[in-house]
């Protein structure tokens, strides 16, 4: 596996859509799919945790996410990251940029400080979120909103994945903060066809799920 890195958003979209395809991170099923927490079935699952135990592929998603933050969030003051998944890719960007690194836990935890945010950064200060892949949004925007009131300001935030869900943005649109992705579902899709991962006569109905992911359901 031989990638370089790229100033080309689409090229760097299609490199990491490889990389992950290539290491098993992504999952496809089509007669007998995922079951989300949410209750939602889907025929894909992406689990980009796999990344971080294959140290090219995780060395190229840092430096993609280094080079989109130098581009497009130069003055930001520290990285925070979503709790679980989103915590080593924080901590490999921060390390990077010599910036400060903190977390935010899904619940306060159960002892000691009982702190939802670990680490520390000014108030005021300007913070950019990482996730490691985008649903519907949801568990960010729970994060942005604690780092919120605790007088924090989110600039943005950026994940390795989007299932590209109309619901993720407006939700996040609703929200007023700017979401980004590293890579998306057209060009996963699109990169599984032409590695033969599925077939083309397969992508209506990927499609199709991706439009109405509460309400699809596999072929009898």
């Amino acid at each position: 596996m031989i990638a370089k890195n790229n100033d080309n958003p689409t090229t760097t979209a299609s490199e990491i859509a490889g990389m992950l395809l290539e290491i098993g991170a992504v999952k496809i099923k089509i007669d007998t799919p995922y079951q989300w927490a949410s209750g939602w079935l889907s025929p894909i699952y992406c689990d980009n945790r796999l990344s971080l135990s294959y140290p090219e592929v995780r060395s190229y998603i840092k430096h993609a996410f280094v080079k989109f933050i130098q581009q497009y969030y130069p003055d930001v003051q520290a990285i925070a990251g979503v709790a679980t998944a989103g915590i080593p890719q924080a901590a490999l960007i921060a390390d990077a940029l010599s910036l400060p690194m903190l977390y935010v836990r899904a619940k306060p935890k159960g002892h000691g400080t009982q702190s939802q945010i670990e680490g520390q950064v000014a108030k005021g200060a300007s913070v950019l979120l990482i996730e490691d892949l985008v649903s519907t949004g949801m568990s960010s925007l729970k994060a942005v909103e604690v780092l919120r009131k605790e007088g924090i300001k989110v600039s943005g935030l950026a994940a390795i994945f989007s299932y590209g869900f109309d619901l993720a943005s407006a939700n996040f649109e609703q929200a007023q903060v700017p979401f980004h992705t590293l890579c998306d579902y057209d060009t996963m899709i699109n990169k599984a066809i032409s590695q033969g991962k599925i077939q083309a006569e397969a992508l209506e109905l990927l499609q199709n799920w991706r439009k109405a992911p509460a309400a699809w359901k596999p072929k009898a």
